[in-house]
């Protein structure tokens, strides 16, 4: 976790930061709902999860997040075993069991310093590739899942491609003010929207239910440990390694959360949860970009979430679900494809600012300070090339392991041309003399 050395600077952030921009630190805190509402809604409509604990829990993961780290650090679903448990209708105990498989593996890897070590061998040529992938990705679930049912379907007044294109255009027109309240006033749009449409059928207004938690024991079936085993590349690469790379980027000014510290929070928050029936949930470099894109920029805007989250989840619990289905889902769509082309654009960093670019340097007056080394033509297109290698691996086969593996295996083949060549020049420089005696 983050020393507790800084642990006064960030709550000092926090409140300063709350008090210049509450409105944009809100806005900000709203921005993950496009990733969390539809997969929460329908593992709760499954059965998968308890609604009211899943509520609760990730509100309070999201408190002690902020807290602890001091960035708009997000509390999202684990997305591998959402899919697997909505495809299936895992039951509960299976959904949480997957959860805590993903949980216990990464602790073992966060404590041994396995984490760390991986961390420091991969390129940043990969993890580039990894964001980018990630956003790209993103921006296909918006369209596919989110935007392209309603392509010809014009009768829902309430959700369709008329708010989709109203929402982008505030989007486009928007760009620039980045702290602009674009996630609350979506956030506001899309609840009275959604009031109407209960209002206005047979479902039901969220009631007052006191949250009752039970315990709820994991079972550790077959199913449930290939959904974790199918999660880890996707929580450690994205949750972990590509948010604590992202963090550095887009928050320079703050302590950024080390893999191991991210690592140990994943897993807290797993093995906490699945005893009641809790969703799965990771960090991630995508929740991390929507949050910043719409404004957040310190731990306040996910304390408040993790307040109005918990707040829910005590008083109406389940009763929320009627309401939250009726959310419009082209609004969401758009808030996903604005997290997505904020994460993209991580990658205009890689052959200019990227960490692994800069060097020590020692000036005439024996001053040191840091400066980008320079990159040649060939060095930026190997670059180049690896993070795409990385990106169309994870497209093309929508596996985070894969675009990985690609990724590494095209980083090391033009390291092993390099030697190569450069076993060739030693050998000619060792001849040249003989042939000039």
């Amino acid at each position: 976790m983050a020393p507790l050395s800084n642990m006064k600077r960030l709550y000092r952030n926090n409140v300063a930061t709350f008090r210049s921009s509450p409105i944009a630190e809100i806005s900000g805190a709203l921005g993950d709902l496009g990733t969390l509402l539809p997969l929460m809604i329908t593992l709760a409509v499954n059965g998968s999860i308890s609604l009211s604990t899943t509520l609760v829990f990730s509100g309070f993961f999201n408190l002690a997040t902020g807290v602890v780290f001091g960035i708009p650090l997000p509390v999202q679903p684990m997305k591998a075993i959402a899919a697997a448990a909505i495809a299936s209708h895992a039951s509960e105990r299976e959904t949480v069991a997957a959860g805590s498989v993903v949980a216990i593996i990464v602790l073992l890897l966060s404590i041994t310093g396995l984490l760390h070590w991986v961390t420091r061998i991969i390129p940043i040529p990969v993890v580039k590739g990894i964001q980018f992938g990630a956003g790209l990705s993103l921006i296909i679930s918006a369209g596919t899942s989110l935007l392209q049912p309603f392509t010809h379907h014009w009768s829902f007044a309430l959700d369709n491609l008329v708010w989709a294109f109203a929402a982008f255009l505030l989007l486009v027109f928007t760009q620039r003010a980045s702290r602009f309240p674009y996630a609350l006033i979506i956030f506001i749009v899309g609840v009275i929207l959604a009031i109407i449409a209960v209002a206005t059928t047979h479902r039901h207004f969220p009631h007052f239910r006191v949250w009752q938690p039970y315990v709820e024991i994991p079972k550790w079936s077959a199913d449930a440990i290939g959904m974790g085993i199918a999660q880890l590349p996707l929580t450690t690469l994205n949750s972990i390694i590509a948010a604590s790379a992202l963090a550095a980027d887009l928050l320079p000014d703050l302590p950024t959360p080390s893999v191991t510290a991210l690592g140990i929070s994943v897993a807290g928050m797993n093995l906490l949860g699945c005893w009641f029936g809790a969703m799965p949930v990771c960090h991630g470099a995508g929740g991390l970009a929507a949050q910043y894109r719409f404004g957040a920029r310190s731990g306040a805007s996910i304390i408040i979430l993790g307040l109005f989250k918990m707040l829910l989840g005590i008083i109406f619990g389940e009763t929320l679900l009627d309401l939250l289905k009726a959310f419009p889902k082209t609004l969401l769509g758009i808030m996903v494809i604005a997290a997505g082309l904020e994460l993209c654009k991580v990658g205009q960093s890689l052959n200019y600012g990227a960490s692994d670019l800069w060097e020590s340097s020692v000036d005439q007056n024996q001053t040191h300070y840091r400066r980008q080394r320079d990159v040649s033509d060939q060095e930026r297109a190997e670059r180049w090339t690896v993070m795409l290698m990385t990106t169309a691996g994870i497209l093309a086969f929508k596996n985070d392991a894969i675009g990985f593996v690609a990724g590494m295996l095209c980083y090391w083949a033009y390291k092993f041309a390099d030697w190569i060549e450069s076993k060739r020049g030693r050998e000619s420089g060792e001849r040249t003399p003989l042939l000039h005696t």
